[in-house]
């Protein structure tokens, strides 16, 4: 009885602050309500039982994606004249508002009219002990499934590239994003100080532990991108130069092993095939370069593109 009354609350609370994200007036509200959406959400699939997408979702969707959106926010504040936001008009709030119920009611309409799933639950438990993982999701990601998350490691600098192309000729080769200067004794500074080397544990067991409990390189990089980010925006450390070659090998040093890997499976048999002797340290050293070049794509990627040779 309890548990169905939380489950109550929660779903009723993940509509309402979704509802104040979307119809919400001021936009630093709407950013916050959308990070308090996103936890929501992690606690759902909690709840679920899929404790891999609720840190996930935690990490990225609650996490960096709320800091990406309260950086592009102070961005446009930035950059308009006038002190305050230009005032919203109603119409087009309302007519975004319905035309999101419409396709969140379509969208409902399609998954309950879906066909029943067979699952591929027994496939991936009876070819469990020649994955080189215990958990089921990293086995799938990294050896059943491998395409999938070398595309996604791949997709990622892509995206990144696509920012620093946003960079002025004369800034080129100078440091991602703004200068940040933050008081000596402030809040952010103390959290700088804190949280970083608790962040770093996390990240470090997350990548760890993935290949037996939830975790992996996704979760692992994102909390590491996380502790990065904090400690730039502290002003304990200067954003990285995008010149800089330690960057870019860290970069790209996760795609470049993976696809080596790739490769090299040919000669086992097959392309992105590892040998079920080797698959355990195999998927651990993937990982580990992921977890690199997943952090500091993400980190890149919320920094922005270069201002110059110290920002302005």
């Amino acid at each position: 009885m309890i548990a169905s009354l939380f489950d109550l609350t929660l779903c009723l609370l993940i509509l309402a602050v979704a509802g104040a994200a979307v119809f919400g007036r001021a936009a630093f509200m709407a950013v916050v309500f959308f990070i308090v959406y996103g936890i929501l959400i992690a606690i759902a699939w909690l709840r679920l039982g899929a404790i891999d997408v609720a840190l996930a979702e935690a990490a990225i969707g609650a996490g960096l994606t709320g800091v990406l959106l309260l950086a592009a926010l102070s961005r446009i504040m930035r950059n308009i004249d006038a002190p305050e936001p230009a005032p919203v008009l109603e119409g087009k709030t309302f007519a975004t508002g319905v035309a999101s119920l419409v396709v969140a009611t379509l969208v409902a309409h399609a998954f309950l009219t879906l066909p029943q799933p067979q699952g591929l639950q027994r496939s991936v438990a009876e070819n469990l002990a020649d994955a080189g993982a215990e958990n089921p999701v990293t086995a799938v990601l990294l050896n059943f499934r491998g395409w999938d998350t070398l595309l996604e490691s791949i997709v990622l600098l892509a995206a990144l590239l696509g920012v620093w192309t946003l960079a002025r000729d004369e800034a080129w080769g100078g440091r991602a994003g703004l200068r940040h200067v933050t008081r000596p004794g402030g809040v952010l500074a103390q959290f700088g100080r804190i949280l970083p080397p608790i962040g770093l544990l996390v990240g470090i067991y997350l990548v760890w532990a993935g290949s037996k409990q939830p975790g992996g390189a996704f979760q692992g990089g994102t909390v590491l991108a996380a502790v990065w980010i904090v400690t730039i925006m502290a002003g304990l450390m200067q954003a990285p130069r995008v010149a800089d070659r330690a960057l870019r090998a860290a970069l790209v040093i996760g795609p470049v092993i993976f696809l080596a890997l790739a490769v090299a499976g040919v000669f086992a048999g097959a392309f992105l095939v590892f040998p079920p002797a080797h698959a355990g340290w195999l998927i651990l050293a993937v990982e580990a370069v992921l977890t690199l070049s997943i952090a500091a794509t993400l980190a890149m990627l919320i920094f922005g593109p270069p201002q110059g040779e110290e920002g302005p």
